[in-house]
């Protein structure tokens, strides 16, 4: 029975080892190599009140999403979010820290990997259903909605959501962001996030640090990997030209996509240098 945040890990990570969606499928394998290849290592989880302060500060935080619903918006009754993190393996964040481009086998990561990761949201939610809780996973939820630029619409809500994984991971104590927007969580930064909305009350985890990027050293690793120049250490990051690189970074099939240079062979891959 899932009753913190340590059982969450625990109900995680075996799911992870048993589960086939956590390696490369024969029949989905971008390369005959690729068969086999686990995804991700053992997860961390974090979690928040539902009423959490700094859960209700992203709302109007244009960084978050200025449409950023609120736990009891996605589950009436809501008390905790659980949030948790995902890190690649070895095998693939090395592979694309070992080249100036993204390449096959971190896509493969990306794209089949989701699978995995939506996966293993559902699976907790699912727990936490058996358990006698109600419970609702806002990635595949319909209300889920991503802005993204148009014509004639103001910039400030594009490349934003009204749910945002890596903002709810900060409020429920796994991290902070860093120079590439990305989060640093103690695993570092190249994996994926997922969260699951309950009624369940979990303790919620302790936050230690205070600011928005208290874990990034700001040096600058990220920007110098950066194969769009999208990411500067005095302007921070344009979301456009990292967007524009993605488009053109898709196969001929039009599956696969992703960059990921930002996070591999970086200070903060699977670790977080300015934790303290």
């Amino acid at each position: 029975m899932i009753k913190s945040c340590s059982d969450t890990e625990e109900f995680l990570a075996d799911f992870l080892d048993r589960s086939p969606a956590n390696a490369v499928p024969p029949e989905k394998a971008r390369r005959p190599e690729y068969a086999g290849i686990r995804f991700f290592d053992a997860p961390i989880a974090g979690c928040a009140a539902a009423d959490d302060a700094v859960l209700r500060s992203l709302a109007r935080n244009e960084a978050a999403g200025i449409d950023l619903k609120q736990p009891e918006e996605w589950l009436p009754g809501a008390k905790s979010v659980i949030s948790f993190f995902l890190p690649f393996t070895e095998r693939i964040r090395s592979d694309n820290a070992a080249s100036p481009v993204p390449t096959d086998l971190w896509q493969q990561g990306r794209i089949t990997g989701q699978e995995c990761l939506v996966e293993t949201v559902r699976a907790l939610a699912e727990k936490l259903r058996a358990d006698g809780h109600e419970a609702v996973t806002p990635v595949g939820d319909s209300l889920l909605t991503v802005y993204m630029p148009k014509p004639d619409a103001p910039p400030a809500p594009a490349y934003t959501s009204n749910w945002s994984e890596r903002h709810i991971a900060y409020a429920a104590g796994l991290g902070t962001f860093g120079l590439s927007r990305g989060l640093i969580t103690k695993k570092g930064t190249a994996g994926r996030f997922a969260s699951v909305v309950t009624t369940l009350a979990v303790e919620p985890t302790p936050r230690a640090y205070t600011g928005l990027t208290d874990w990034c050293t700001m040096c600058g690793a990220c920007a110098k990997r950066c194969p769009s120049g999208a990411i500067d250490k005095m302007a921070g990051k344009s979301n456009e030209t990292c967007n524009a690189y993605l488009k053109s970074t898709r196969s001929e099939d039009g599956v696969f996509y992703g960059c990921g240079q930002c996070q591999c062979g970086v200070p903060c891959e699977s670790t977080a240098p300015g934790m303290g």
